[in-house]
């Protein structure tokens, strides 16, 4: 599985994925304000903002996944639902883990929102262990919003990194 670099071309194939993977897995688990907010134009200007941290596996225009890097956390993970199963979230974990290392950070984190039980297993499943709930502040058109989240993290110590 090759992972490359999000091209600007594909930022609308990228935020269509996003936001599907999104509603599907946040939408009945955020607070009604916050999931009205997250339309596809949200995905898709959040995606500009950060297009040089993204990490993509799949045909240009055609994801099958992505990751977004921010200093030593992983801020995004998403995967197309026709491709899961496949390998390409593991890849993509190990591709956002490696990246935060090279940064010169000890540890890795993320945010869950709680109630993603799903996302919770796969990252245990990878070794990352949930440290405690946290007040998150997402990014929002409509300024900060306050959201209590779970806070996985991952020592990247030699050896700890997940196997792609």
């Amino acid at each position: 599985m090759e992972i490359r670099k999000a091209e600007t071309s594909e930022i609308n194939a990228l935020a269509q994925l996003w936001y599907d993977g999104w509603q599907e897995a946040h939408a009945n688990i955020v607070p009604e304000p916050l999931a009205r907010i997250r339309t596809l134009e949200d995905f898709t200007e959040r995606l500009e903002r950060s297009l040089v941290g993204v990490s993509v596996i799949g045909a240009i225009g055609k994801p099958l996944g992505f990751c977004i890097v921010k200093g030593d956390e992983l801020n995004q993970l998403y995967v197309s639902s026709d491709a899961r199963g496949t390998g390409i979230a593991q890849a993509l974990i190990a591709e956002a883990e490696k990246r935060i290392a090279e940064g010169g950070y000890d540890t890795a984190w993320l945010a869950c929102g709680i109630g993603n039980d799903r996302a919770a297993r796969f990252y245990e499943k990878c070794g990352w262990h949930m440290e405690r709930i946290f007040t998150y502040e997402p990014e929002t058109p409509e300024g900060t919003f306050r959201l209590d989240v779970w806070r996985y993290e991952k020592p990247l110590t030699a050896g700890s990194i997940s196997l792609s």
